[in-house]
């Protein structure tokens, strides 16, 4: 089965890798540690606020430092549609310490493709959609020591990573210009993000080369898969002020279909971008019902974050205080970065600490009880070019924690934890 879901995950990726490398020109990376050169969109007749002076499109509606590239994609115009290409597949093989832990390999992908083109003067369309074959490896993901969140058969998922949907996003985005450098906005559809947290950790250049998701994931960017968004705000080159009217819940167990769209929640976010390399954001979500075993609790969520990049270096720092109704608030922070020391050779970290009350289940004595865990990782990734907008990382992290005393039964006095992995992304 493990060998099936490598397999099915990989060529899934590579069976569009050709026909994509076409579009490109195999002779465009002779400048290594340069990122793929941004389309003149201007010099088409195409209007954007994402030019390499403004702050680049992260996941949803939120903003990325313009040099981080986690949003960077192969682009090809066809007629007055600029087309974005934008994908990965990571082969990885994931062995998680102490009596908890588990190991397992298996593929984590995601394929985006966008499209965009102006609607006369001042005006601009986008249409996105963001594909996952997560779902290949089992209802029960991956291991992933301390990490939370969602269900599988019904029971919670702890010290795993749950997969993602296979449809990620199917949205729609209108931006219309009302002065200078200003423009009003309006996204949405049955599949989106809304106005809340940072942007997903898989569009960060700060995460770029870590194969795990955050074990914080559900106290920062868990509505990255939202069933049901409508977004509405403002941007301009140095702010962006929006809110959206979404569904609190997060996905549930069918991960190959599309949930009936809701709108039962709300959510606030304000972002500054003082300079193209620097991108923060505050945002506060109120969620109806999020989790599924809690159905009567909601949801009031705030988060802050600061992002930096430039050509080598992403940075991102982020809180979260996740206030549950009723019930206690819970905290969350993160810090983490990848380095390019040379154009091949790149290293990254990540720091973690957050207050869990769902690292037991129903039955167990300690159910319910909060417990502050932290999780440091460092890892390294070589990147290999190869034919056009195709590169090849490989590489490996280890991790180690800090926890109470009270849980050196249950997950052993110092466990550790290694991951390997092979990265074959498209287009950046």
């Amino acid at each position: 089965m493990k060998t099936f879901t490598l397999a099915a995950g990989l060529a899934a990726t590579l069976a569009a890798a050709p026909a994509l490398a076409r579009q490109q020109d195999p002779h465009a990376d002779h400048n290594e540690h340069a990122p793929p050169a941004p389309v003149d969109h201007e010099a088409m007749g195409h209007a954007t606020t994402d030019t390499p002076q403004d702050p680049a499109q992260g996941s949803g509606t939120s903003r990325l430092p313009v040099d981080e590239g986690g949003m960077r994609g192969l682009h090809i115009m066809s007629g007055d549609w600029m087309l974005m290409a934008h994908g990965y597949a990571w082969g990885v093989y994931s062995d998680q310490g102490g009596p908890r832990g588990d190991d397992m390999a298996f593929v984590a992908s995601m394929a985006m493709l966008e499209a965009s083109r102006p609607l006369g003067d001042g005006a601009r369309l986008q249409l996105r959609s963001m594909l996952s074959l997560d779902p290949l490896m089992g209802d029960r993901g991956y291991p992933n020591l301390f990490a939370t969140g969602e269900t599988a058969g019904g029971v919670a998922l702890i010290d795993r990573q749950h997969p993602h949907d296979f449809f990620m996003e199917l949205s729609a985005r209108i931006d219309v210009d009302v002065a200078e450098g200003t423009s009003l906005f309006v996204y949405g559809g049955p599949v989106g993000e809304p106005a809340l947290g940072p942007s997903a950790f898989m569009h960060r250049g700060s995460s770029r080369l870590n194969p795990e998701a955050p074990i914080t994931h559900h106290w920062f960017d868990s509505t990255h898969i939202t069933y049901g968004v409508v977004t509405a705000g403002v941007a301009a080159r140095r702010f962006q002020f929006e809110g959206s009217a979404f569904k609190g819940g997060e996905p549930d167990e069918a991960r190959w279909g599309i949930e009936t769209p809701k709108f039962d929640s709300w959510s606030v976010r304000a972002t500054w971008t003082p300079i193209p390399q620097i991108a923060a954001q505050l945002s506060y979500g109120r969620l109806e019902s999020p989790e599924a075993l809690h159905p009567v609790e909601d949801e009031g969520r705030l988060t802050a974050s600061v992002a930096y990049a430039d050509d080598r270096l992403s940075v991102t720092g982020a809180f979260s205080a996740k206030n549950r109704l009723p019930g206690e608030t819970l905290t969350a922070w993160l810090v983490e970065a990848n380095y390019d020391i040379t154009p091949r050779h790149g290293v990254f970290g990540r720091i973690e600490n957050v207050r869990n009350d769902e690292l037991f289940p129903e039955g167990d004595p300690l159910h319910g009880q909060t417990f502050r865990v932290g999780k440091f990782t460092a890892g390294y990734g070589y990147t290999v070019p190869l034919s056009g907008p195709l590169s090849l990382a490989l590489g490996g992290s280890a991790s180690f924690y800090a926890k109470p005393r009270a849980l050196d039964v249950t997950y052993g006095d110092d466990p550790f934890s290694y991951t390997l992995f092979a990265k074959l992304s498209v287009g950046g």
